[in-house]
């Protein structure tokens, strides 16, 4: 019990110091997962919506992927993104291996199958009905999406909510694609990680808990966004 309160103490401490390494592991993590989601819902909104009100062949198949993907293991995915981008890989010559970009196309791609299932039940629900409304009033295309954005605002939120909290907690991708190089590549999960595996428990702790601190205040300036 100490060790944890002590653990919580010295994580205050770490989010009000002005260690540089101490907020480049935290500027980093944010970076990352932040943008990782970013791009993940540009991609996975609309992909979402689509879904929800078109009627195509093998509809049922694509859906079944998406719910498929949605639990892809992070390790998996770690290791396709790095094989890619590896020097032998066919992306090889980019050289983006052990670099925040390669963690921020793990991450996006581990959350935009996150954000399509949840915008995809959401808008299968009440997405033609609110199209039917649209069009009864006479709305174009782009006035009927940005309609449908409107109304299924609360799961936008919900799938972006769900997105940063996989992103902000994702390790085993981010190690193998980034390999966890101080400076350079270290983020928080990371971090904790390592410091466990050296036995160092209390800071582990006082890492985990600036990470529980951000992840509340990223979700609630989220929750802020929506309401409004």
């Amino acid at each position: 019990m100490k060790e944890i309160l002590d653990g919580v103490i010295n994580g205050f401490r770490l989010l009000f110091s002005l260690e540089p390494e101490v907020y480049g592991v935290i500027y980093l993590s944010l970076f990352v997962s932040l943008s990782s989601t970013i791009i993940a819902a540009i991609l996975a909104i609309p992909t979402g919506i689509i879904i929800g009100t078109k009627e195509f062949f093998l509809k049922r198949s694509l859906v079944r992927s998406i719910y498929t993907m949605m639990s892809l293991p992070p390790v998996i995915v770690g290791l396709i993104v790095y094989l890619s981008i590896s020097r032998k890989g066919p992306l090889g010559h980019l050289g983006l291996a052990f670099t925040p970009t390669a963690m921020v196309i793990a991450q996006a791609i581990l959350v935009t199958p996150i954000i399509t299932g949840i915008l995809y039940n959401g808008t299968k629900e009440k997405g033609l009905e609110i199209k039917r409304v649209a069009k009864t009033l006479g709305a174009n295309k782009l006035q009927t999406l940005i309609l449908l954005i409107k109304e299924l605002r609360f799961s936008i939120f919900t799938g972006i909510v769900s997105g940063f909290g996989r992103a902000i907690s994702e390790v085993g991708a981010v190690m193998i694609v980034g390999g966890n190089i101080k400076g350079h590549t270290r983020v928080m999960t990371t971090t904790i990680a390592m410091l466990r595996s050296m036995g160092e428990y209390e800071s582990a702790i006082a890492i985990g808990i600036v990470l529980l601190l951000l992840s509340f205040i990223i979700n609630s300036i989220l929750y802020h966004l929506q309401a409004d």
